[in-house]
């Protein structure tokens, strides 16, 4: 369809970044993260029509079923720790959207997958970082989901399939997180970190290149994938929200939009359709 929308799976980075002197270097080369600043732009400049809504698959929430928020007027979470004192000042008031929320839960149940709504909770840093500089103006609805806290993939390719429809609707699906995220990698000597993230960059980006059955059989398997569970550790809610793209992409094929390396790991992200 002329109007569906494409899917984004995302970067939102480190914290706040683009709100602090990253001059330093403490999270890498700072022109890797201008590249990554001035991409997330051009996203929100280029996708024309603007989408009537926004539905943020974010990393930074788990619940025991997936659950959409639905409060109005969302909060701020300041959900990151030691950053600097003005980056808790941050604000996005983008409203939020009962009548999506509501769409979103009508979906899942009708593909038979338990969910809930959240009527309190506020825009967590996956979901303000990344849209306050794809769509600053804060005009568009947003709604958050969040993943289901056992993280199967097989799952959130379902949650994605079942969702599938909202892109007939005007509704842009971003999944907010990382394709590599290993929190032991940051500043340590040791360059296995390095190693594994540049091997499962590569068999990350040849399992999307497959088509759809083929591609959903290789994600569900990705723990068995080169450098794929030592790239995200502790655990891998960061690379979940591909899962929900995916399944949500049905047989529009993938392409990488952006590859650097922030935080001295290979990370890329990928649009479908």
């Amino acid at each position: 369809m002329s109007n569906r929308l494409p899917l984004y799976f995302i970067p939102h980075g480190a914290g706040p970044w683009p709100f602090m002197d990253l001059s330093s270097g403490v999270f890498g080369p700072p022109d890797n993260w201008q590249k990554l600043a001035t991409h997330l732009k051009e996203i929100g400049e280029t996708l024309l029509p603007a989408p009537k809504a926004i539905l943020v698959v974010t990393a930074h929430w788990e619940a025991p079923v997936p659950t959409v928020s639905s409060h109005p007027s969302p909060g701020m979470l300041y959900d990151y720790g030691g950053f600097p004192a003005q980056t808790y000042q941050l604000n996005y008031p983008a409203p939020g959207s009962p009548a999506l929320a509501q769409r979103v839960q009508s979906l899942l149940g009708e593909a038979g997958i338990a969910n809930a709504e959240d009527k309190q909770r506020g825009f967590d840093h996956g979901t303000f970082i990344p849209l306050m500089l794809m769509y600053p103006q804060a005009n568009i609805p947003v709604v958050q989901l969040s993943l289901q806290q056992q993280q199967d993939p097989g799952l959130h390719i379902a949650i994605g399939e079942a969702l599938q429809p909202l892109r007939d609707e005007g509704v842009l699906i971003i999944g907010s997180g990382m394709s590599v995220h290993n929190m032991y990698a940051f500043r340590s000597p040791d360059p296995r970190h390095k190693q594994n993230a540049e091997l499962f960059d590569v068999w990350l980006q040849e399992a999307l290149a497959l088509p759809e059955d083929e591609r959903k059989a290789r994600l569900k398997l990705w723990q068995k994938a080169p450098g794929g569970t030592a790239s995200h550790q502790p655990t891998p809610e960061h690379l979940t929200p591909l899962f929900v793209v995916a399944g949500a992409a049905g047989n529009d094929t993938a392409r990488r939009t952006f590859a650097e390396e922030l935080i001295e790991l290979k990370v890329s992200e990928y649009r479908f359709g």
